[in-house]
This record gives C-alpha cells, structure tokens and sequence, in this order.
C-alpha cells in the first residue's frame, strides 16, 4: 500500500531556492517537507568554480549544494529523494504523486524545480560542459580573461552573453545559423558596435575540439548552413545561448506562466495566479537566473507561505 505524507509545506525542488525556502520554512515551525526532484542541488551541481556566491571567494557548485542540504536539514527539513510526477491544484489540501508511488498532501505548496538551459545535443558538446562549454556567461566569464571565444545563438540570450563576455575575452565570436539577429534592435546596435565581437553569419556549430589532459577546449568545428564546409575555429571557451527552459511541466496548464513558460507571480511576491501555490527561483525569473536571487526567492517563498497558512488558521 502506497504511503501518503501530509506537510503543511510541501517543497519540490532542491536547487538554492528550494533548500532556502527549507531553512526558513523550518525555522518557522512548519515542518516543511522537501523533494529534491530528479536532479537533487539543481544546475550548480553541473557548475565547477562559483565565485559570485557571497562568503566564499571560489566554492564548487557540488560542495555549496551539499552544504546548503545539509542547512536546510539541520534546521528540521525532512529532504526525500523522490520526483513528482503529477500536482492536484484544484483544492487545498493540494495534492502530490511521487514516482516512487508516494501521496504527498500540503496546506501549501512552494514550486522550485528551476529552469535549465537549453543545448544543442552534440557529443562533444556534453563531454566538455564545465571544461570550456557552458551556458552562463555571468557565472563562468570571468574564467576566460584575455582568451578567444565563440558564442552560440542569435537571439537576446546570445547577444547579452556576448556583450558580457566582452569584458574579459580578446575577442569574441558571435556564431549564427542565418545573417540576421532576433534579438532587440538595441542590443544588436551594441553588438554591432563593439570592437571585441565578431559576427559569422550562416553557421552552425558542428564539434568541439579540446584536450583531456588538462581537459579543456581548444577550438570549435563549425558548419555553413548553405555549403556545408567545416572551418575551425580556436578558442578557449563555448558558450552555447540558445536560451533557457523553466521546468514547469508539472504547472503549465494549471498555472498562469508567460516568457515561454516561466510562471507568473506577482509583483514584490512569489505568489502564483493560484492562492497557496508559491513558486521561486529559476521556474519564475527569466531574468536574473543566478543562486543568489534564487536562494533570496526561496526566503520570500517560505515566508509568504507561513503568513498564507497563517491568514488561513485566523
């Protein structure tokens, strides 16, 4: 017989946003219970060096989500290991399926199941995230002062990367499948005139080139999209920016989302289009996507969702 769990907060997700909003939850006496979802710590898990996480000058993503589980459990958050497969949102309590066949029931429920870049599915591509491929310029840029570089994509994600990237690389290229841009009109304006960067029109990334010892990019093999000729490009680092997609597969017909599926909530809150449903993080910021903000989204959850329960008792 299946098991069924009742929580007056129930957490689905265990990036930096779902473990904060374990903390604080906790520390409110809610007796939070938070499913890490299928993969537990999020995107920093497939990050190396952090530098931009305030208190530590370098930490690696793997050990800062380890430390953050272990905060989050100290406090009293009871973490499974488990994944949700199907949310009932139509009436409180709300109710959760686990995959391993688990019910779970909550008076409240906040949504942190993140969002995760999208990739372009090459081999090469996947054997060299974290050693030269990403696809976050503000959390890896710095890694590449003074080097050549090459970005992928054309629309406003590729363009503000490339921007960004300008202020460490010597130079950077741009790498597009047509001749022209969708990003805004003003950012292709400021991509068009800095000096660092250089547009190749009608090309697709075919491979990347790097070494294993030390494991590390050396160049990339792109493909014209009307010839097919391969040329090679070196460079130290790729940046694949093609954008993002908000894991919201669990609420995107139940929901109000926009931006191509991140959900909506309302301003200064982490309020859902649904009382009781609170979302924070990657899953709702389209905007900032660092663990900083997300774990800051994860307090502002927790803490609306016990002045909600709260309000409900009164």
């Amino acid at each position: 017989m299946a098991d069924t769990r009742h929580t007056k907060v129930l957490i689905i997700g265990s990036g930096p946003a779902g473990y904060t909003a374990g903390v604080y939850a906790s520390r409110a006496m809610l007796e939070p219970i938070l499913v890490q979802g299928i993969e537990p710590g999020g995107q920093l898990t497939t990050t190396t060096e952090v530098e931009n996480w305030p208190g530590d000058t370098e930490v690696q993503g793997p050990d800062l989500m380890v430390r953050m589980e272990a905060h989050a459990k100290a406090m009293g958050c009871e973490i499974i290991g488990d994944i949700i497969t199907e949310l009932d949102v139509e009436s409180r309590p709300f109710t959760a399926t686990g995959d391993s066949g688990t019910t779970y029931t909550a008076d409240a429920v906040i949504l942190a199941t993140g969002a995760r870049a999208k990739w372009l599915g090459l081999p090469s591509e996947d054997a060299f995230k974290g050693f030269g491929v990403s696809a976050c310029a503000t959390c890896d840029g710095f890694f590449y002062r003074g080097q050549e570089i090459v970005v992928i994509g054309g629309g406003n994600t590729a363009v503000e990367e490339a921007l960004f990237l300008t202020n460490f690389a010597s130079k950077v290229t741009l790498i597009h499948r047509r001749d022209t841009l969708r990003a805004e009109k003003i950012l292709q304006d400021r991509l068009f005139k800095n000096p660092k960067i250089e547009p190749l029109w009608f090309h697709e990334l075919d491979e990347v080139v790097g070494e294993d010892t030390p494991k590390g990019v050396t160049a990339v093999r792109v493909r014209h999209t009307e010839t097919g000729e391969i040329t090679e490009i070196p460079c130290k680092g790729v940046f694949v920016a093609i954008g993002h997609a908000p894991a919201s597969e669990l609420v995107k017909d139940k929901l109000e989302t926009h931006m191509g599926g991140y959900v909506r909530v309302k301003p200064g809150s982490t309020a859902t289009s649904i009382p009781g449903i609170f979302a924070a993080g990657d899953l709702t910021d389209h905007i900032y996507r660092q663990a900083v903000t997300s774990a800051g989204m994860g307090c502002m959850a927790a803490l609306d969702a016990e002045r909600f329960l709260a309000e409900q008792e009164s």
